[in-house]
This record gives structure tokens, sequence and C-alpha cells, in this order.
């Protein structure tokens, strides 16, 4: 048996620029961290020649072209992996569409698992490209790069990609302390709402493709913020990093009528008059957790616990995807 995991992630800044619509022709900068929830893939030969895949839905065919699960297909293919016996399970810390990358969480541990399979060494990078691959490139999904390389890497990494879509990993450079400053002072909240990212992405993806220049300049402010939020990671001013993940906010709110909704507003509004410095909704937008930095804990929990939300509390993950048992 074979057990892979991915860590999910929060996006400390730069979202929306890992798309090819917009670094393509300015480049783009994110940070993200990986936090300790995770996608789990286990894979197990089995005694009869056919394949079996467990997710949300039950499959079992005798070949991998007509597995139903685009993903889990195209992976197959992609690794030349064509009739085997096996058996394949998913399952996650926390469900899928809710705003923590677990699509690309899934696809990188997929990839880790059906490499292990095959007894092949991947390196972080081109594990993460093979996902990106299947994502972007071969199933279109307007998404960016962003979940596919921080699952891999792990740790609070900042990323650069370049006009042709090269990525550049480097730690973010935090001292101990301020690291665990952070890792105690952000709190994560589910909101109680799932979405699928693809309709807000596709918006955004459509109106950088034709250079709309409200999105254009969004997104380049975007990107500054990114970069001005890194700064303020590395110099130690938790408290100007709070307050440009306010003001990513505001900004990532324009982006799409999609973004919130009045009840998010209406808990980000509560949330930031009851102790918060900063927060944001993670991920595309519509739902999922709202993040939010706070130096009163005690006090937001409260108010928010109250208001019906759902606390999640995480660790960092420094491990990026991994083979747990093999």
């Amino acid at each position: 048996m074979i057990i892979t995991r991915s860590p999910l992630r929060i996006s400390l800044g730069g979202g929306g620029t890992d798309l090819s619509s917009y670094y393509s022709e300015f480049g783009g900068f994110f940070i993200s961290a990986a936090i300790d929830k995770y996608v789990y893939i286990t894979l197990h030969e089995t005694f009869e020649q056919e394949i079996i895949i467990k997710y949300s839905q039950h499959e079992r065919v005798q070949r991998a072209s007509e597995i139903k699960h685009p993903i889990i297909r195209e992976a197959l293919k992609l690794l030349n992996i064509q009739n085997p016996n096996i058996e394949i399970t998913s399952m996650a810390d926390i469900p899928a569409g809710t705003g923590l990358g677990s699509s690309g969480s899934f696809t990188t541990a997929l990839l880790k698992n059906l490499n292990t399979y095959k007894k092949s060494i991947i390196l972080p990078e081109e594990l993460a490209e093979q996902a990106c691959n299947i994502e972007i490139n071969i199933l279109k999904e307007p998404i960016g790069k962003q979940d596919q390389y921080i699952a891999c890497y792990g740790g609070i990494t900042c990323f650069t990609v370049s006009q042709e879509g090269k990525v550049k990993a480097e730690p973010l450079n935090i001292s101990e302390e301020i690291l665990f400053d952070l890792e105690d002072n952000l709190l994560l909240f589910f909101t109680g709402y799932s979405r699928s990212a693809s309709s807000i992405l596709r918006d955004q993806d459509n109106k950088s493709k034709v250079r709309e220049d409200s999105m254009i300049q969004n997104l380049h402010y975007i990107k500054e913020l990114g970069i001005k939020s890194k700064e303020a990671l590395e110099k130690g001013d938790l408290i100007e990093f709070a307050k440009l993940m306010d003001i990513h906010w505001q900004q990532k709110r324009f982006r799409s009528n999609g973004m919130s909704n009045p009840e998010i507003n209406h808990w980000y509004e509560l949330a930031m008059g009851n102790g918060a410095i900063g927060g944001k909704l993670i991920g595309a937008g519509g739902g999922g957790f709202l993040m939010f930095y706070t130096e009163d804990k005690v006090r937001l929990r409260h108010v928010l616990r109250e208001a019906g939300l759902k606390e999640v509390r995480f660790r960092f993950d420094f491990e990026g995807t991994k083979v747990v048992v093999s």
C-alpha cells in the first residue's frame, strides 16, 4: 500500500496573479502558506485485473481510459499507467470548494502516489508542473499555479512567475518568533458556503485575456500588495501585514460580483469591530473560509462563534507533498 498526502493552503498575498492570462504579459508574484490539513491518496494492488476508484463516487472499470474522474484518468494517462490492477481512494480533512486549494492538493498527492507506484523519484517543481499540466493544459481549468506549487513545497513560500510560466520558489525569510506569532494570530472561520471557484476565476481569466483595464489594474495592485506583504512579514511588522490583508480584501471584492455576499460582508465587519486588524476571504471568493489576523483572539473567537461560524485551528506545514506509507 502507498499513502501520500498534500497540504491545503492559505494565501498570504498576490493571489490571482498566478493565472497565465496575467503572468504571461506581466509576470506574477504570490505568497502562500501550507497548513496541517491534508488531502490523502491511498493506492494498493488488487487481486483481479480492474481499477477501483473511491472518492465521493465509486468507480470500477477495466481500463484507465474508462475512468470518469478527469484528474485520475489524465494522471494515469500522463504516467502511462494503462491497465493496472489497483484501487485508489481519496480522503480529505476539509471538503472541496472551501477555498483552501483542495484540487491542487488532490492532484499533487495523486501524482506523488502514482510516481511512487512506478518507482520514479520526482522533485517538487516537476511534481507541481505535472499537476499544472493536467489541470490547466489538459483539462482547461481556469486556474493558476498557486495551489499546486505550495502543496508541493510546503512552508511559507514566495513564488515568482515569469512571463514564460517558469516558477521560482523562495522560503519567506522570517524569524522563528515572528513565524510563531503569525501562526498563533491567524484565525480561520468556515462561512458554511462551499462553491466551485471556476466561474469566478473564468470571469477573471476572460477579462485578463482581453486586457480589460480595470481587471489588469486591479491585479497590478494585488501583486504590489503581495510584495509589500512580503516586506512587512520579513521586517516582522505583523500589524502592517494585517492592514495589507484588509486592503487586499477590499480590492479583491472589485474583481467579481460573486466574490462576496451580504452575509460574508456582515461577518467581516463584525470581526473588524471585535479585535481583527485585517482579514480576507481565502480562495477565489464566494464562500469557504474567512481568515483574520488578531491580537485579541479570545474576543474574536467568542463573537464569531456566537455568529454561528466554525473555527478551524491550524499550524503551518513544512513538509509539502510526501509519501506517508510505502
